[in-house]
């Protein structure tokens, strides 16, 4: 193993391209990411360890059982998830083990230059636990990416509708109660997500402005994007098929009205962002503007 390397903490946004991200990097031959993508650690400091140790759990039955039966081609990758899984639940089951989460990133890493940890719900740390997650690296960087607040809003609605369809009606219907029950306040994990104010406060008030990359999901599924992220990290940009997306999710078009009506909850996040960042994304200006259909 060569030096100590720098830690890539990807705090989301939900729904922004961070698994996007996290399969480029996965595969980059500077960087070193486990296949287990969100590792949730910093935030079960908070909310305890139990959910996360039943999900690891979970997956590492489904993989191991999967394993049994796979061809010769996907064989390899599935040892490498299970590995990669069981050695998750082993620092899970320690609590509060900086150093077993330290010894998880690196292990396997060989010489590589990068390790990650990307899990979007880092955005929600108080700054006092920004700090501790900052704190277990000397060398680290903080990626936020940012995505068309409709858009991202609408891709959270489907995500939640999908898991209770029974089909393309049902849907849609279900879709239509979620964005109704969001926009009259009931506490929920999209109106959370979609506050880039909250989390953006957060962030610049505990992150060193060299450490710290705000990007724009639609400007990192480009070259000038990509080398943007790669200069950041301090490795070599490599090119990318910038027109696959992961988890788009189930298709359904928002209706005008719900459009509208979104876009009205949102406005204040548009404000906000448009203010720290003058030159956004086209689509933003369009949404923004109501010039979409």
């Amino acid at each position: 193993m060569s030096g100590s390397p720098t830690y890539l903490f990807g705090v989301g946004a939900t729904k922004a391209g961070t698994t996007w991200m996290y399969r480029y990097l996965a595969a980059h031959p500077e960087c070193h990411l486990r296949s287990v993508k969100e590792l949730h650690f910093f935030d079960s400091l908070d909310k305890g360890f139990d959910r996360q140790i039943k999900v690891n759990r979970d997956k590492l039955e489904r993989v191991t059982a999967e394993l049994v039966v796979a061809p010769a081609a996907r064989a390899e990758r599935l040892r490498g998830s299970a590995r990669d899984l069981a050695e998750w639940l082993a620092v899970l089951e320690k609590g509060e083990d900086l150093a077993a989460y330290r010894a998880y990133l690196e292990g396997w890493r060989g010489a590589k230059r990068v390790v990650g940890d990307i899990t979007p719900a880092y955005a929600d740390l108080s700054g006092a636990r920004l700090n501790q997650m900052l704190s277990s690296a000397a060398d680290h960087r903080v990626v936020y990416l940012l995505r068309d607040p409709v858009s991202r809003f609408w891709s959270h609605v489907r995500m939640v509708a999908s898991r209770s369809r029974a089909g393309q009606a049902d849907f849609a219907l279900e879709a239509g109660r979620v964005v109704d029950r969001v926009l009259a306040g009931e506490p929920s994990e999209i109106a959370k997500r979609s506050d880039y104010q909250g989390a953006l406060t957060r962030l610049w008030a505990t992150v060193a402005p060299e450490q710290l990359l705000v990007l724009f999901q639609e400007r990192l599924f480009s070259a000038p994007g990509l080398s943007q992220l790669c200069r950041f990290l301090g490795i070599r940009a490599r090119t990318a098929d910038t027109a696959v997306r992961v988890h788009e999710g189930l298709p359904l078009a928002m209706t005008p009205m719900q459009k509208a009506r979104i876009r009205a909850f949102l406005q204040p996040q548009y404000d906000f962002v448009a203010k720290a960042f003058p030159a956004l994304p086209d689509s933003w200006h369009a949404t923004r503007d109501g010039v979409t259909a």
